[in-house]
């Protein structure tokens, strides 16, 4: 397989890496070349430091320094583009990872829905909760006979109750009425004549009370 080939991904049939592989590689591009711009970095400080010091001593010394220092940077510039370029890559790639990510996740959601979804059909549901509905006021209706006492008391009249309640008023009312006497200013003055200490005797008491002193007064003599 040639160099270009190897570069390219060889044959067309060649499976790519995938999207996290692809991100892992330009990552691991990023730091070998930071690493590289850091070596370089110093080399630059190293040449200009020997330029300073043959500046005036060997001036030829000198500028082979400050041209070597001319290529480092020439190098470190190219890096700094080349690290540009895998950045932006390596950013659209992780947004390409997660746009995949998110997509994937969504269908797998939308498949979840799909599959619950299956055995139920919007008819069907209109059906059942009218069904409900259905029922709900039937159990309503249920509940308001069940409280409501329709058996019991149908014969009885309202009118007479209230003819008779009417007539149990008037009773307590007058009642009272008659309960109620007249107060002490409109009661007669007490006499102010004595009543009898006794009443007459009766005639036939007084002749008994006769009667047992002449057995009395026998039996005294008679004991004598």
């Amino acid at each position: 397989m040639s160099f270009l080939s190897k570069v390219f991904g060889g044959k067309k049939e060649d499976k790519g890496p995938t999207t996290g592989e692809a991100i892992q590689k330009l990552r691991e591009t990023e730091e070998m070349l930071m690493k590289k711009q850091d070596f370089l970095e110093k080399k630059i400080e190293a040449e200009v430091a020997i330029a300073r010091k043959n500046g005036t001593k060997n001036k030829r010394a000198a500028i082979q320094a400050l041209k070597r220092k001319k290529r480092y940077e020439k190098q470190l510039q190219q890096i700094d583009g080349t690290l540009s370029t895998i950045e932006m890559q390596r950013e659209a790639l992780e947004g390409a990872n997660t746009n995949t990510a998110v997509l994937q996740t969504m269908k797998n959601a939308a498949d979840a829905l799909k599959a619950a979804h299956q055995h139920m059909d919007v008819d069907q549901v209109h059906d059942m909760m009218d069904d409900i509905a259905e029922q709900q006021d039937v159990a309503k209706e249920i509940s308001e006979a069940i409280s409501n006492p329709v058996a019991f008391g149908n014969d009885i009249d309202e009118d007479e109750l209230e003819k008779e309640l009417e007539e149990l008023e008037q009773e307590e009312l007058d009642r009272e009425l008659l309960s109620t006497g007249p107060t002490t200013d409109e009661l007669p003055a007490v006499p102010s004549t004595e009543l009898p200490s006794k009443a007459k005797e009766n005639p036939g008491r007084s002749k008994v009370k006769e009667e047992d002193s002449d057995i009395m007064k026998e039996l005294e003599e008679w004991a004598s």
